[in-house]
């Protein structure tokens, strides 16, 4: 805090997450000086839908920003210095809304399932093969697209809105900047537009072929720009009395692979939370995967832009709350590297985590979780010890098929997360991998990502190579050779075989 008035220019980063939003004030080094962060209510409702309000949404960031100016300000930061914003979001959550910019219906959130039907029709119609070539996803009612197609087939105040060519869409990205902007900018990024079902990767621009498959080609789409992009003006609705540029749009786990420095063909970012997204920078062509990934656009600049596959976790950090809070058989999270270091290995025992089916690349949604390998000498030490390396397990398995599918091999593994204070992991990850594995071990990195492409716009940050000096305070696992390793990822895939 002392030396916030060092800095000529500051950047304020919006990360709003499904959660809450999370306002972070960097310096011209790509450190954080200040941090506010604010709770987001979210609606969960009959028939497996789950939305938010809208102007909540833009109200929560609101609140956000506010706290962390004012908080800036009273450690003797000058707001007059904030010069850019930059805005990571969370993905495939959408609004639709009118000419006068009157959402027609509540935010329709990623984890909603209510067009679970309307992805099997576009199967059984042999949609999916099409959808998959052009947009690179695989039809899922994760992406927002089915959703709104639920929406135009089951509201009729949108459906008549579409039909009249006066429907707005936008992931959250794009209503944020609306507002913002006061309803003068209507832009998206990449990486938002390919989590639509929208998407053509190969043309950089919405498939009108699509939406007319759809039914949904008279609905109003954002202009697409790189995430590092002159998006427009805004006083923050007046908590600034200047007016600062709007300089990167992305989504929070293509900022999180920015923010952790996936800058090069190979590297790979991979995100330890509840669940797990990995993405893998396969550089400037898009590479369709034959196992179970989807490829989305991994970060653009106005002169560049990157490709990725990503994959799927479900459950990764889940399994060790499970263990904790279902089973008690351990207190606090902090015990975990050590009961995990006090085994000489996990005993035979394999937990394989599908609380909610297998994700990538397994695609095993109705497999039920177990417990294998359990003997007499079997203790509750060598279950935890189970759970934590089926994190990392998992995230083998998607890499191996990541370089299957891209041609690519893996040169470096990013990770961010909670998870990653357990040094046990990050070590276990090195060793099965074979590669170095890198922790920022910073908890905010899709805020940085949109700091660092915002910077890079204001030309803060003069470019990538300078993007690389900054944040070089990580923590490195290099490989050891332990042969028992391989033994070891054998079992796992014979317990992922046993069913």
């Amino acid at each position: 805090m002392n030396d916030m008035n060092n800095s000529e220019s500051y950047i304020l980063a919006i990360d709003q997450g499904t959660s809450s939003t999370k306002t972070i004030i960097f310096d011209e080094q790509g450190k954080a000086i200040f941090k506010a962060s604010e709770p987001l209510k979210t609606l969960f409702l009959e028939g497996n839908r789950v939305e938010q309000e809208p102007e909540s949404i833009y109200q929560n960031v609101l609140t956000s920003v506010k706290k962390c100016l004012d908080g800036f300000q009273s450690a003797g930061g000058d707001i007059n210095k904030i010069t850019v914003c930059g805005i990571s979001n969370q993905r495939e959550t959408f609004v639709l809304w009118d000419k006068t910019g009157k959402p027609l219906y509540n935010a329709v959130v990623w984890q909603c399932k209510r067009s679970v039907d309307v992805c099997e029709r576009l199967k059984r119609n042999g949609l999916e093969s099409k959808i998959n070539k052009k947009t690179g996803l695989i039809v899922d009612p994760y992406f927002s697209g089915t959703k709104v197609i639920w929406l135009y087939e089951n509201d009729p105040q949108v459906k008549k809105a579409i039909d009249n060519g006066a429907a707005y869409f936008g992931n959250v990205d794009t209503w944020l900047l609306y507002k913002l902007t006061g309803g003068r900018s209507y832009l998206t990024d990449y990486t938002n537009a390919s989590r639509t079902m929208f998407f053509n990767l190969q043309e950089l621009n919405w498939d009108w072929e699509l939406l007319s498959d759809f039914g949904l080609s008279k609905l109003n789409l954002p202009e697409v720009k790189p995430s590092s992009f002159h998006f427009g003006e805004t006083k923050l609705s007046g908590l600034l009395d200047h007016s600062i540029s709007i300089s990167a749009m992305i989504g929070d786990s293509h900022a999180a692979a920015f923010g952790e420095g996936c800058f090069e063909l190979g590297n790979a970012k991979a995100t330890l939370g509840t669940g797990s997204s990995i993405l893998m920078n396969i550089g400037g062509e898009p590479k369709s995967s034959q196992n179970g990934m989807v490829t989305t656009i991994c970060w653009s600049t106005e002169n560049r832009i990157d490709f990725a596959l990503e994959g799927i976790i479900v459950s990764a950090g889940a399994t060790i709350e499970w263990l904790k809070n279902q089973l008690g058989l351990f207190q606090n999270t902090e015990e975990l590297e050590e009961i995990c270091l006090s085994l000489k290995d996990n005993g035979g025992v394999y937990i394989v985590p599908s609380f909610s089916g297998l994700g990538a690349p397994h695609w095993d949604m109705n497999r039920k979780a177990s417990i294998e390998g359990l003997s007499l000498d079997s203790t509750k030490n060598h279950v935890i010890r189970a759970a934590v390396e089926s994190v990392a397990y998992q995230i083998k398995d998607v890499i191996v098929a990541m370089e299957a599918d891209s041609g690519t091999q893996l040169t470096e593994l990013k990770i961010d997360g909670g998870i990653t204070s357990n040094k046990f992991v990050d070590q276990f990850l090195a060793d099965l991998l074979q590669r170095k594995v890198t922790s920022i071990e910073m908890a905010d990195v899709s805020a940085l990502g949109a700091a660092y492409l915002a910077g890079l716009q204001q030309k803060i940050f003069r470019d990538i190579d300078h993007l690389e000096l900054l944040n070089v305070n990580r923590k490195v696992f290099e490989p050891s050779d332990d042969n028992n390793i391989k033994l070891w990822y054998e079992g796992w895939k014979n317990a992922i075989d046993s069913n």
